[in-house]
C-alpha cells in the first residue's frame, strides 16, 4: 500500500470510487479512441447503475470523456458542457455477468475511429480496463500503455518489441489475448517510458495491424 492509496486522489467529490474513478475511466476511453468523441453510448451496471446519479457517476464519466482530470471544477457542469459541445450520449443500466460492481461499457465513436471499452473502478481512484472490444484484458493504465489491435497471425509481437527497442523502451509487462486461433487479437504493452507518437503511426501502418490505441495518463 502506498500514500495515495491511503489518501485516495485529488479529486471533486463526493466518491473516489463512483467519482474519481469514473473520471479517470473515462480520460482512458478519450485516450484510446484517439480523438475527441462525436457520440457515446454508455451503461452503468451494479452499483454504478444503483447509486451513480447521487454520486455524479453520469457527471464524471462525460467529464473524462472531455479529457477532464479528477480535480477539474467543471466537473458538476459536465453534462450541460457535453451538450454545448455537441456530443452525443446515452446513458442506460445493463446486467454484466461476472463484472465487478463498479463497472462500465461505453462504446465510443470519433469522426474517425470507434472503440468499446469495459471498465471497473476498484477504490481510490484506481481502475482496471477489463475489455477492449469485447476481447478480454486487465490493466491500470497507470504506465504508458500501447494497445495494439491485429490478426492473430504470427510476427506482430516482434514488430512490437522491435519497436520499443529501437526506442530504448523497456517494457514494463505485456499481455496477449485474442477472441479465437487466428482471429482477432489485442496486445497490451506497459512501458516504463512514453512511445514517441511517429513510432506508433509507423506501427499502424504495418500489414495485419488493425488499429493502435495509446494512453499516456
Amino acid at each position: 500500500m502506498n500514500l495515495f492509496d491511503i489518501m485516495g486522489p485529488v479529486m471533486v467529490g463526493p466518491s473516489s470510487s463512483h467519482t474519481a474513478g469514473a473520471v479517470r475511466i473515462g480520460r482512458i476511453g478519450r485516450k484510446l479512441l484517439g480523438e475527441p468523441i462525436k457520440k457515446a453510448d454508455i451503461y452503468f451496471h451494479g452499483s454504478f447503475a444503483l447509486t451513480g446519479a447521487g454520486h455524479g457517476t453520469d457527471r464524471a464519466i462525460l467529464a473524462g470523456l472531455m479529457d477532464m482530470e479528477t480535480y477539474d471544477e467543471r466537473i458538476p457542469q459536465s453534462i450541460e458542457i457535453a451538450k454545448n459541445e455537441g456530443m452525443e450520449f446515452r446513458i442506460n443500466t445493463i446486467e454484466l455477468k461476472g463484472a465487478h460492481p463498479n463497472t462500465v461499457l461505453m462504446e465510443l465513436y470519433g469522426q474517425r475511429r470507434e472503440i468499446k471499452i469495459q471498465a471497473s473502478s476498484l477504490g481510490g481512484g484506481r481502475v482496471s480496463v477489463d475489455k477492449i472490444d469485447n476481447i478480454q484484458t486487465s490493466f491500470s493504465a497507470e504506465y504508458p500503455t500501447l494497445v495494439v489491435h491485429n490478426e492473430d497471425t504470427a510476427g506482430h509481437v516482434a514488430k512490437v518489441a522491435s519497436m520499443l527497442a529501437e526506442n530504448n523502451i523497456n517494457i514494463a509487462a505485456v499481455n496477449l489475448y485474442r477472441n479465437k486461433r487466428g482471429g482477432y487479437a489485442v496486445m497490451v504493452a506497459e512501458t516504463d517510458e512514453p512511445i514517441p507518437s511517429r513510432s506508433i503511426e509507423e506501427l499502424e501502418k504495418e500489414e495485419g495491424i488493425i488499429k493502435v490505441s495509446y494512453l499516456e495518463m
